[in-house]
């Protein structure tokens, strides 16, 4: 006997992965293998964290004190076990857009009320239907945010000297760059191809190596010791603090949420996607499953918190999680370990930070973008089908162009509509007879089969017809014109429902309308093999006796309409001989 799959309880579904890992059993071996995936992980961050939030329009300082906080209270709450908090390259545009419009108090703000929607999100348990996305739009998605990173990162890798701020918009970006080129800086683009350089010759010779601080480290080395004219975060922000900021809330008012509630509502929306495809490939690197409601909720506690500290988005890296399971982590730990490791990080080596060069971080989201660009992925779909292409490079240029929460509503809503089609096209309405069985006597047999009428299956005044596939409202006009079409002059019908998988409102309403117009007619309808859900749909829609009849064998439904369609052929003759004499 089939099992039915027993539904996680409310508290199953919102326990941090943390303590599942505890309850496992947790030793010195896993606590040291975590020591040494957080360290490894927050190596990679220290870059990243500054890089990104330079790219955002805000101070390095930020982008760490995201990773800091965010970092440490998504892995405490986390529904995976393997999932890396922090500032991530595909809020760069939102971020950037929020505080040229609202500024960093308004940023902050934005990030403080887009935890409260996760939360909201998570409770209302909507994180499971993230997973309904499909391929062509996270890779639309990603290659695009791959090509706004890189091009955010020009300025820095050829250390141009714009006329006025530089815009937001890729075009007017482009331009404004484009008239900044006289102004080259040839030790900026030394120090990037140095660290591109770097990077690469590392991942390809000691892959387990920290490439990007390593490329960082060297780049900072060579403009000191050279003193190469090239911008550092000393110079453009005057370093970094050594200690994390007093939590504060900020400036709150009525006006100033709805002012920044767009930006809130794209935060939590981006973020929630965005931790959920890093969790399913953290599920996908290491066997194990994530909750996802559980990770929403870890996300917006994650964006409560750190804008206290004056930090900003957070969300679940791929990049850093894949780290951290590639570095042999156990579980949580590792990820609150590499939030202690950058703040150790503050704590000691915070004054170095200001001979980093701004091109070297330049050359680190150059990499980044490469990396997510998704390239094979992206030309595999696009010779995979039209549909496929049609949903891709509508995502990619809508993110590019417009906007990122725009292009993945687009792109889901078109994926959405062309999935719906192939649906409907696979339904089907066609004649259904009962076949004669093959090889087996016609008379009454051990089983108690009943012989076979063979005047069931010849009988115009029956029409017999079988639905297949989903019935619903995609399908729901194209089945009522078949019906509507097929066998006009019937006395009867049948209708087979065995291979329905599923039935919604407006399927029943087609067959309620079926009904009607064979009830005007005095033809009697018979219902087939219809499931209990399916049967319960069609009788709250009045699909019901006496209007119909309800049966589970083919063979009984076609014997009772020629049966009643005889009685009624019979009934025909008598009154005309009772008129005729």
């Amino acid at each position: 006997m089939r099992m039915a799959p027993v539904e996680p309880t409310f508290v199953e579904q919102f326990t941090p992965k943390l303590i599942t890992v505890l309850r496992e059993g947790y030793g010195f071996k896993n606590f040291r293998a975590d020591v040494l995936a957080g360290l490894t992980v927050a190596i990679v961050a220290i870059p990243l964290s500054m890089a990104i939030a330079i790219a955002s329009g805000v101070s390095p300082d930020r982008g760490l004190y995201t990773a800091v906080v965010g970092g440490f209270v998504v892995s405490l709450l986390s529904g995976s076990r393997y999932q890396i908090g922090g500032p991530a390259g595909a809020f760069i545009v939102l971020v950037s857009v929020t505080v040229a419009l609202h500024g960093v108090e308004g940023l902050i703000l934005a990030t403080l009320l887009s935890g409260f929607i996760q939360l909201a999100i998570g409770l209302l348990r909507f994180g499971t239907y993230i997973k309904y996305i499909p391929f062509p739009v996270t890779i639309g998605f990603t290659a695009g945010i791959s090509v706004i990173i890189f091009a955010s990162q020009l300025t820095e890798l050829l250390g141009l000297t714009l006329a006025q701020k530089e815009p937001g918009e890729l075009i007017p970006k482009l331009m404004a760059i484009g008239e900044a080129l006289p102004t080259i800086s040839t030790a900026a683009v030394g120090v990037s191809l140095l660290s591109i350089a770097v990077i690469v010759a590392i991942r390809r010779f000691r892959p387990r190596y920290p490439a990007m601080l390593i490329a960082v480290g060297i780049a900072s080395v060579a403009v000191w010791a050279l003193g190469l004219p090239v911008e550092t975060i000393g110079t453009r922000f005057g370093g970094i603090p050594q200690t994390l900021p007093t939590p504060a809330l900020p400036v709150i008012s009525l006006e100033k949420i709805t002012e920044v509630l767009p930006a809130a509502l794209s935060f939590a929306l981006l973020g929630s996607i965005e931790s959920l495809l890093s969790a399913v490939v953290a599920d996908s690197m290491s066997g194990h499953r994530h909750r996802s409601n559980c990770e929403l909720m870890a996300q917006g506690f994650a964006n409560i918190a750190a804008p206290l500290f004056g930090g900003f988005c957070v969300t679940g890296t791929i990049a850093r999680t894949a780290t951290n399971i590639r570095s042999g982590a156990h579980g949580p730990i590792a990820g609150m370990l590499h939030a202690v490791f950058l703040l150790l990080f503050m704590l000691i080596a915070a004054p170095l930070a200001s001979f980093i060069p701004l091109a070297a971080l330049g050359a680190v989201l150059a990499v980044v973008a490469w990396n997510m660009a998704e390239r094979h992925a992206f030309a595999m779909l696009l010779r995979a089908s039209r549909s496929d292409a049609v949903i891709l490079m509508t995502t990619f240029l809508l993110v590019i162009f417009r906007d990122l929460i725009e292009g993945i509503l687009v792109g889901f809503g078109i994926g959405a509509l062309l999935f719906l089609h192939r649906m409907a096209q696979s339904v089907k309405v066609e004649n259904a007879r009962s076949p004669i069985d093959d090889d087996k006597s016609d008379t009454v047999d051990g089983n108690g089969r009943k012989s076979y009428d063979v005047d069931l299956d010849a009988d115009p005044a029956v029409a017999v017809h079988r639905i297949s596939g989903a019935f619903f409202f995609g399908a729901a006009a194209n089945v009522g014109e078949e019906l509507d079409r097929l066998d006009e002059h019937a006395k009867a019908y049948v209708i087979d429902f065995s291979e329905v998988s599923m039935i919604d409102s407006s399927g029943a309403a087609t067959i309620e309308g079926v009904m009607h117009k064979a009830h005007r007619r005095k033809a009697p309808v018979y219902i087939v093999g219809a499931r209990p859900a399916i049967r319960r749909t069609l009788l709250v829609h009045g699909v019901k006796p006496p209007y119909v009849r309800f049966r589970n064998d083919l063979t009984e439904a076609v014997g009772a309409a020629h049966n009643r369609t005889a009685h009624g052929r019979r009934r025909g003759a008598e009154e005309e001989e009772v008129a005729a004499a």
